[in-house]
């Protein structure tokens, strides 16, 4: 494996982590909701972890398939919330970050474009497909929280 694609796994390695976490922390936090408005937030919460183990799949097709790494079954730091204003601050906290940090990965890609000649296209559209649905999830709790 050359050195791009150990660089890349490695960073897959720590969104897959994120996307596991995530997955957790939404479910455990669709629990914890109440009152009223919940059953909306509940289901939002539940639909973004199921977004979240897409994301996983797709982490793990990219690490494993197409460079030839193996993916991790660690998990990322899990954040409590008391209320569900704090539960939709925390994870509008951790759509941003991961937003933040998957872009970086699919920077280091497109400048890699020539290093990937049989992984690019596949690696550039995973990544931005995973992308587009964290910045749509920012967009849902904001509303949420009427930001």
């Amino acid at each position: 494996m050359n050195n791009i694609k150990e660089e890349l796994t490695k960073m897959l390695n720590k969104a897959l982590k994120l996307e596991h976490a995530a997955r957790i922390q939404y479910l455990t936090h669709a629990e914890l909701v109440k009152g009223a408005g919940a059953e909306k937030i509940i289901e939002r919460l539940k639909e973004i972890a199921s977004d979240e183990q897409e994301h996983e799949e797709i982490f793990r097709e990219l690490i494993g398939d197409y460079l030839g790494g193996k993916p991790t079954m660690g998990l990322a730091e899990t954040f409590e919330a008391k209320d569900t204003k704090e539960i939709l601050e925390v994870n509008l906290k951790g759509e941003k970050e991961a937003v933040d940090f998957y872009k970086r990965i699919y920077k280091k890609v497109v400048e890699n474009k020539e290093h990937l000649q049989y992984e690019y296209e596949t690696l550039e559209h995973g990544i931005r497909h995973v992308i587009m649905d964290e910045q749509e999830h920012i967009v849902e709790l904001s509303l949420l929280l009427g930001l």
